[in-house]
Parts: C-alpha cells; sequence; structure tokens
C-alpha cells in the first residue's frame, strides 16, 4: 500500500499562500509580519524536514513495520477506512499536543512552535527538530497495532499537518457555526496566545470537538486581543537557540536537582514546575488571574513557560 506525501506535494501551495497573506498584510494593515522572525520560521521548517534524514525516519519506518505485523485487524484501503483513521488519529493528536504542552520533556520539543511572538502562516513552518520519533513511538503506533496501514497513518498525519497550516493566521476573523466542530483560526489564535485567559486551551488540530468534550475549549473574545510568544521570550532569530534552548535548560534543572523528586519534577513534571514552587506554572498563572478578576483588580500579563 503506497500514498503520495502530501506534505512535500503541498509546499508549493505553502509557499504561495506565505506570499498572499504577505501581500495582505501590506494592503491592509492586519496581521503581523516581521522579516527575521519569518526567515527564522522557514529555517526551523526546512530543518524539521531534513533533520528525519539523519535517521529518524528510517526509525519511524522500521517501527511502524514491525507494529503492522502483530496488528489485530486488516483494515482495508477503502475510502472509509481514510477517514476513520483520519478522526482517530486526530485524536491521537489531540492528547499528544495536550501532553506537549503539561509534560515539561515533552515541551522542549513543542515549545519551538510557540516561540514566534507573531502569528502568521510562517509560523505554521516553526517546527521542531527533535521529538518526532518518540511522538510517533508512542502514539502513531497504537493506530498500526489496530490495523491501519502504516502508509495509511503517515497519510492522514499529514493531511492534519496540511489543514492546520491555514488557521496560524490573523487575516480571518470567525467563522460561524463551522467553529462548534472544526479547528479555525481564531480557536487556534487562543491556543498561541499568552494571556492568563487563553492559557492551556485548545489544543485540537482538525476537529475541536475534542476540545469540547475534554474542557479544554476557550473561545478568542473581543475584549482581548491574543498576545503571543513564550514566558521568557528568547530575545534570539538563532534557529540553534529556537531548537534547542529548552533541553538546555532542563539539562541545567537536572545538574542543580538536589534529589530524585527535583529531578522527576524538572523532566516530566508541567512547564514552570520548582520544588519550591518560585517559578510559575499555567495553572498557577490561571489560579493567579482568576483571583485578580475575582477581586476587580488588572490581570497580570504573565504567559506560561
Amino acid at each position: 500500500m503506497t500514498f503520495p506525501d502530501v506534505v512535500t506535494l503541498a509546499v508549493p501551495a505553502f509557499v504561495l499562500l506565505v506570499i498572499v497573506e504577505m501581500i495582505a498584510w501590506r494592503i491592509t494593515g492586519r496581521g503581523r509580519y516581521e522579516t527575521r522572525d519569518s526567515a527564522a520560521s522557514l529555517i526551523m521548517g526546512l530543518g524539521s524536514q531534513i533533520a528525519p534524514l539523519l535517521g529518524g525516519a528510517a526509525v519511524i519506518t522500521a517501527a511502524l513495520a514491525a507494529a503492522y505485523q502483530y496488528r489485530l485487524f486488516d483494515v482495508p484501503n477503502a475510502w472509509w477506512a481514510i477517514a476513520l483513521c483520519f478522526i482517530l488519529d486526530d485524536f491521537r493528536y489531540y492528547w499528544w499536543h495536550r501532553w506537549s504542552h503539561e509534560i515539561r520533556f515533552l515541551w522542549a520539543s513543542h515549545v519551538v512552535h510557540h516561540s514566534s511572538q507573531h502569528y502568521n502562516l510562517t509560523t505554521a513552518l516553526r517546527q521542531t527538530w527533535t521529538g518526532q520519533i518518540l511522538a510517533v513511538l508512542l502514539f502513531k503506533t497504537p493506530l498500526v497495532l489496530i490495523g491501519f496501514h502504516p502508509a495509511m497513518v503517515i497519510l492522514v498525519g499529514g493531511l492534519n499537518l496540511i489543514y492546520q497550516f491555514w488557521i496560524h493566521t490573523e487575516m480571518i476573523g470567525r467563522l460561524g457555526p463551522p467553529e462548534w466542530v472544526m479547528n479555525t483560526p481564531s480557536h487556534h489564535r487562543v491556543h498561541h496566545a499568552t494571556n492568563p485567559r487563553y492559557l492551556d486551551a485548545n489544543y485540537a488540530g482538525t476537529f475541536i470537538i475534542w476540545d469540547r468534550l475534554f474542557g479544554t475549549f476557550v473561545p478568542e473574545t473581543d475584549e482581548e486581543k491574543c498576545r503571543y510568544g513564550i514566558v521568557k521570550n528568547l530575545g534570539t532569530f538563532n534557529p540553534l537557540v529556537i531548537s534547542f534552548h529548552e533541553w538546555f535548560a532542563i539539562a541545567r534543572d537536572l545538574l542543580s536537582a538536589k534529589s530524585w523528586r527535583e529531578r522527576l519534577g524538572y523532566a516530566f513534571g508541567p512547564p514552570g514546575w520548582s520544588p519550591d514552587a518560585s517559578r510559575l506554572t499555567s495553572a498557577a498563572i490561571k489560579e493567579r488571574w482568576k483571583r485578580l478578576e475575582t477581586a476587580g483588580a488588572p490581570p497580570a500579563v504573565q504567559p506560561a513557560e
């Protein structure tokens, strides 16, 4: 069973749409572009395509092929099977994405995607150079064990990534009824926002229904404009710093840890965890914001790490 590499095929469309958005930004003034930021995002995107060629792709292919030998069922190559696989893969993506915000070891890879203080189509291309093998082994292998062919699993994953490209924009407002089911630019702006109101929300890939079902949905409001970035913005457009800064931060914390409890907390606790609570996790930031809201005080601008 073979399917085309849909992500590679979509690259010309990605480039064209970035150019269209840049032109629209110049004409309308909506959205934001910064040359160095966009260049960094494009380099990160290119690197994310090169990194698997260094051995990761071979490991992923071998792992999925091995798992397929132990499949429970033989799922046919049919349109309904592809549709079902897409839905299950999107459900899989929701949990992988959510845990990538809740577990620092996973966040170290995913933080790359959130490191831009701008939100445009080049941000969609700002992808990690690490963590891809673990994502496949933990979250895609179960689909193969069910009986979906590895090629089909890779296909639907690519289609999901292609869908997510267009939602990284400030050019498109709310879209009405489709937003009850589908992920949209409005929903995903919330996900990239660092405002306490918006933290830890809207993890969906294609279907926002997962966030509605599991209590992580937050709507975008006209009263509070989204602010993008991370708690300690990097202050650099160096791709190496963007890619590895959190891994080095974890290493420093592990070296300073005084016990195994602290080591486990620094590696697998939520981003911002510290043994003395001197740093703020997303949950702590949201809780403080809620207290200030209740007291009627203006909320502090303190995004999550």
